[in-house]
């Protein structure tokens, strides 16, 4: 663990009990003493803080309609202070990142990916002439329904906010980027504070009633209930966003026919599959009985035959919905919710069912 950086709040996770594991280069905590099944269902609940600090921030400078060059998102018609989900693409279509995209006025603040932060830099400032990655700063994530209460206390004006609104404002005396926000399809905040101040903040945050310290195994339960995308495991640069399920990201207005249509790499691949259609698309699978089928199973279309028609991306057991649920990729025949396919379990086929996402719904502040 020695080799690995560390985030303003490490020594705090260390204090906390935590249990340290390596992601994405960094030294990240995976559990604190409730576990991932209680900390997954307290955030549920009340209210739980992550340390999303491995995470980049950058600003870009350039303006939205030389951003737009490397996304297939309106940047142009977002508004000051809103903030929307997409993703960098390649040639060919496919994901290189998922990342978030902030309108700051005289700037756009992109969120990216840990494990892809050097390269998604280094990408925008191949193509864009004015990228300053954010280094002074921390970022948290408040998640759960009793967000809006805690970090009202701090600061009344977050109650005002709505799903994707951002907002500069003064949080324990410092002035932070707060958006309303997260991934774990909860409501919530996401909290740029300046990284002297973070250990501060988050201090007060826990010391609420409602407010539990929150590791990356409950995260990872969390988004995948809620049927977010998890990069380098659900979406990759093979992937595309037709055949993820992402095509609501892809506004209107740059799609075949838009006002701003394509003018981003991979543009006319992506095209070509609105239009034609796609082999394989990413679905949600619920697993019969009581045990998790986890990334890697490989799904068939009965319990006989030898060609697998997909592959499980994500999985494991829903505490929230107290069953086991994955998604993944199937054939685009098979796709249908309530097909009955088998997965290949230890050597045997056991059956799932094709099931619509999310498997919990969004609570967000619309």
């Amino acid at each position: 663990m020695s080799d690995l950086l560390q985030t303003p709040l490490h020594d705090l996770h260390v204090e906390l009990g935590a249990k340290m594991v390596p992601f994405a280069g960094y030294a990240m905590p995976v559990q604190y003493g409730l576990g991932v099944m209680k900390e997954h269902l307290h955030t549920r609940a009340k209210a739980g803080l992550f340390d999303v600090s491995h995470m980049g921030q950058v600003i870009v400078r350039d303006g939205p309609v030389a951003l737009e060059g490397l996304v297939p998102v309106d940047i142009i018609g977002l508004s000051e202070g809103r903030q929307r989900y997409g993703f960098f693409t390649n040639d060919h279509g496919g994901i290189m990142d998922d990342l978030m995209l902030a309108n700051r006025g005289d700037h756009i603040f992109v969120v990216v990916n840990a494990a892809c932060k050097a390269a998604d830099i280094a990408h925008m400032r191949a193509h864009l002439g004015d990228v300053t990655e954010v280094t002074d700063r921390a970022l948290l994530a408040l998640q759960g329904p009793a967000a809006v209460v805690v970090l009202g206390e701090l600061n009344p004006a977050v109650t005002e906010m709505a799903f994707m609104d951002v907002l500069t404002i003064n949080l324990n005396g410092v002035e932070c980027w707060v958006s309303r926000s997260g991934y774990t399809g909860e409501d919530g905040f996401e909290i740029s504070v300046p990284r002297y101040a973070a250990v501060d903040l988050a201090r007060i945050l826990l010391a609420h009633d409602h407010v539990e310290p929150i590791g990356l195994g409950a995260r990872d339960s969390l988004r995948l209930e809620a049927g977010l995308c998890l990069y380098g495991h659900d979406i990759d640069t093979d992937t595309t966003p037709v055949q993820a399920a992402l095509t609501w990201a892809v506004q209107k207005v740059r799609r075949p026919g838009g006002a701003r249509a394509g003018g981003y790499p991979g543009a006319e691949a992506i095209a070509s599959e609105l239009a034609e259609g796609i082999a394989r698309k990413r679905v949600g699978f619920l697993p019969e009985g009581r045990a998790p089928m986890r990334e890697g199973v490989q799904i068939y279309a009965d319990a006989e035959s030898n060609a697998a028609i997909g592959r499980i991306t994500s999985g494991g057991f829903g505490p929230t919905v107290e069953r086991p649920v994955a998604m993944g990729y199937i054939a685009t025949a098979y796709a249908t919710p309530g097909t009955t396919l088998y997965g290949e379990l230890r050597g045997k086929r056991l059956p799932l069912t094709v099931a619509r996402l999310p498997f919990t719904p969004a609570n967000f502040k619309r």
